[in-house]
């Protein structure tokens, strides 16, 4: 299988980065705004999270694109997936 088109704009991992960048942006606002240490925090677990999803989601992807059923695992495959893995 070629990898070279299995992680084609997807609309979810981009929707996701999107916002955690919109989040980034907002935090250091409040950073200069001299806010609250807990909703600084607060916001900072929120674009963590947003992140977080979006990598799981990524990889989940790659891994599906990888591995197909009923195919034999060619090596590159297997040391891809161990590769990407070590992100989860």
């Amino acid at each position: 299988m070629s990898h070279s088109n299995a992680h084609a704009a997807n609309p979810e991992i981009i929707k996701r980065l999107r916002r955690a960048i919109g989040q980034l942006n907002t935090i250091v606002g409040m950073i200069e705004e001299d806010r609250s240490c807990t909703d600084v925090a607060m916001q900072l677990q929120a674009a963590e999270k947003a992140i977080t999803q979006a990598k799981k989601t990524f990889i989940h992807q790659h891994i599906d694109n990888c591995l197909e059923p009923g195919e034999t695992v060619s090596k590159q495959s297997m040391q891809d997936l161990r590769d990407i893995s070590k992100y989860l």
